[in-house]
């Protein structure tokens, strides 16, 4: 049985991808919605929740989460402290998708840990298909940075984000 901390933490972990879809769609498109601050918040809320999760040792799932945890600091600082102004627009962009990256790839490697007709595919996760659905997942996110960075918001986002 899981524990109620771990429950909170995959059911935090799903809300942060499903609302960071659309601030990838947002930013696509340039604009910025209240899905943003869902985003950047419950994407907060799993990368710290992970640390109270039993562990005997430093595992990459730490690293992960750290590095989440600076993007998102970076993100924030940029939307809610500058405002997108100058190289803090980029920087938002850049940040925010790479702790998407990191939610999506974590979910890739649950996925095949967890599903039993993936597992039979990739057991150690160092086969084929594990490193094609992670590389699909990292080139789409090259090119979801590229283009949004290219059409971000140009001066500061739309008041309601800030709400």
């Amino acid at each position: 049985m899981m524990s109620s901390i771990l429950v909170a933490h995959v059911v935090v972990s799903i809300v942060a991808i499903v609302a960071g879809l659309p601030v990838a769609a947002d930013l696509l498109t340039g604009r910025l919605s209240r899905w943003t601050a869902a985003f950047l918040w419950t994407t907060v809320a799993t990368s710290a929740s992970g640390y109270p999760l039993p562990a005997t040792e430093l595992l990459p799932s730490h690293i992960v989460g750290a590095i989440s945890l600076v993007a998102l600091a970076i993100a924030i600082v940029g939307l809610y402290r500058k405002r997108l102004a100058g190289w803090w627009r980029p920087a938002f962009v850049i940040s925010s998708m790479l702790a998407l990256y990191l939610n999506l790839f974590v979910g890739v490697v649950q996925a095949f840990q967890k599903i039993p007709a993936l597992t039979a595919l990739a057991p150690t996760q160092s086969e084929p298909p594990f490193a094609i659905a992670q590389g699909v997942l990292f080139l789409i996110f090259i090119v979801v940075v590229v283009l949004a960075v290219r059409r971000s918001p140009r001066v500061g986002a739309p008041p309601n984000v800030f709400a």
